[in-house]
């Protein structure tokens, strides 16, 4: 008799359902007509509140705790995430979850019996994280050297340190940055020098478009970069007296004219 294989049936995973926190409160429930609704779920387009959608039972627990929020989604029959967009970001982020009663207090027995254990792990953590840190802001720094010898050292030292904070989102911390891109790390330098040594800020200041001052300030990056990379020593190109110091300060003078142009 022939035994037909067994096959594995992979579980099936709820997907949990979310809940939107309206930056501004303006709708009402499409079916008792409640509102503005500071919570909604949406439904066929359709804004519902928490009770309509079956909610009211579950209580909010607010992001923070990775270890509360996971026990309590764990020990919770039904659970909801609330989201919130992001304006500056563009994007929804989440704000917390909605569990049942009985779930979290679950969560918070358990988080209390290991409370200790757990904060001996986040020091362990920590302490890793930032020999992490130190290792690879000191690998940056070479990297700079190494494609910028004429970069003075305490230069490449204070643009490793700035691009490498952790959780920045600074060029040192992208997936080419942690990898030491070249791409990335001339990037970080590039950025260093539009900051400091060109008059890009106070372009900022003057109400001249981000598109427009980069685009004005670009030839005494560059001159920057070249020097650097031959190891010669462009100086500070903003104040001092050097070729590239006259091409920032061509450029910053071009720059006042045409905003001179522009206000006339």
């Amino acid at each position: 008799m022939a035994v037909e294989p067994v096959v594995a049936v992979e579980p099936v995973v709820a997907e949990p359902v979310v809940v939107v926190e309206p930056l501004r409160p303006r709708a009402r429930c499409a079916r008792c007509r409640t509102g503005p609704l500071r919570r909604l779920v949406l439904e066929s387009s359709a804004p519902l509140c928490p009770a309509c959608a079956g909610l009211a039972h579950l209580v909010y627990l607010p992001r923070g705790d990775a270890a509360l929020t996971r026990r309590a989604r764990e020990a919770s029959a039904l659970w909801a995430v609330v989201v919130r967009h992001d304006r500056r970001r563009t994007r929804y982020e989440r704000q917390g979850v909605l569990v049942e009663v009985a779930a979290l207090a679950r969560a918070e027995a358990a988080c209390r019996a290991d409370a200790g254990a757990r904060a001996r792990r986040r020091a362990r953590d920590a302490e890793r994280r930032a020999a992490e840190d130190v290792r690879f802001t000191a690998e940056l720094e070479a990297e700079i050297r190494r494609l910028f010898p004429g970069c003075p050292a305490d230069r490449a030292a204070g643009i490793a340190a700035h691009a490498s904070v952790r959780g920045s989102g600074r060029v040192g911390r992208t997936a080419a940055g942690g990898a030491l891109d070249e791409g990335a790390v001339t990037a970080a330098v590039r950025a260093s020098v539009r900051h400091r040594d060109t008059p890009y800020d106070a372009l900022l200041a003057d109400g001249v478009a981000r598109r427009q001052a980069r685009a004005r300030v670009a030839p005494a990056i560059a001159a920057v970069l070249a020097s650097w990379r031959t190891g010669g020593d462009a100086g500070h190109p903003a104040v001092d007296g050097g070729g590239a110091g006259h091409r920032a300060g061509r450029a910053a003078g071009q720059a006042r004219a045409a905003d001179g142009r522009e206000r006339r």
